[in-house]
């Protein structure tokens, strides 16, 4: 729990069409203070939302970037943001004029849901053979941030990421026909915010009933 506002940069992250709030660590701002939120892809340089009082009345300005989607609470300064898109991810600088500054700054992350990944037979076949591997390959979409690993039980046994997204991600994996009963395999896709599983299907894919 945060006690009060510091220099520190908290980092946020959050599945895109999710709400988030940054929680500035205040409560009890005095009513009459200017809160102002800042944004930036790389540093805080647009200013995006502006609350002031005058004449005994609030006034809130939000920039038309995040018209509709931002909620201020006055008392702390926290700053709710309604369905946020990966165009969000960047800095935010939360301040307030009052006797004294305070700030904040807030490092926030949004990615897409991961893709569930699929498991296929490289050869495309299934053996008849009790001496014959069977050659298997698991594929996902690539995305940011997003690895491809494969699990036999619960021991990750192998792991790939690429950070060209244009291409997809792809991690073969071979078993033995004596492995077949005794081992499961799952194949996972994951981002620092979701994750899909794909479980192996020895029978389906490598090898006929024996």
């Amino acid at each position: 729990l945060l006690s009060e506002a510091g220099d520190e940069t908290l980092t946020l992250q959050e599945v895109e069409g999710n709400t988030i709030t940054l929680h500035t660590g205040i409560t009890g701002i005095q009513s009459d203070a200017q809160i102002l939120w800042i944004y930036g892809p790389e540093k805080a340089e647009e200013k995006i939302l502006n609350s002031q009082v005058f004449k005994g009345e609030t006034v809130t300005e939000i920039s038309e970037r995040f018209k509709e989607r931002l909620q201020l609470n006055r008392i702390s300064g926290a700053l709710t943001i309604r369905n946020i898109s990966r165009n969000d991810s960047g800095v935010y600088l939360f301040q307030v004029l009052t006797g004294r500054f305070s700030s904040r700054t807030f490092s926030v992350s949004v990615y897409a849901p991961v893709s569930a990944p699929v498991i296929i037979n490289q050869r495309g076949k299934r053996s008849v053979s009790s001496t014959e591997p069977c050659f298997l390959l698991c594929t996902v979409e690539n995305g940011e941030d997003v690895n491809l690993s494969w699990y036999r039980e619960n021991e990750r046994i192998s792991i790939t990421n690429n950070t060209d997204l244009s291409v997809p991600l792809n991690l073969s994996l071979q078993i033995q026909h004596h492995d077949k009963n005794t081992n499961t395999y799952i194949c996972v896709s994951a981002n620092p915010v979701s994750y899909k599983t794909s479980s192996l299907n020895t029978t389906q894919l490598c090898y006929h009933n024996s």
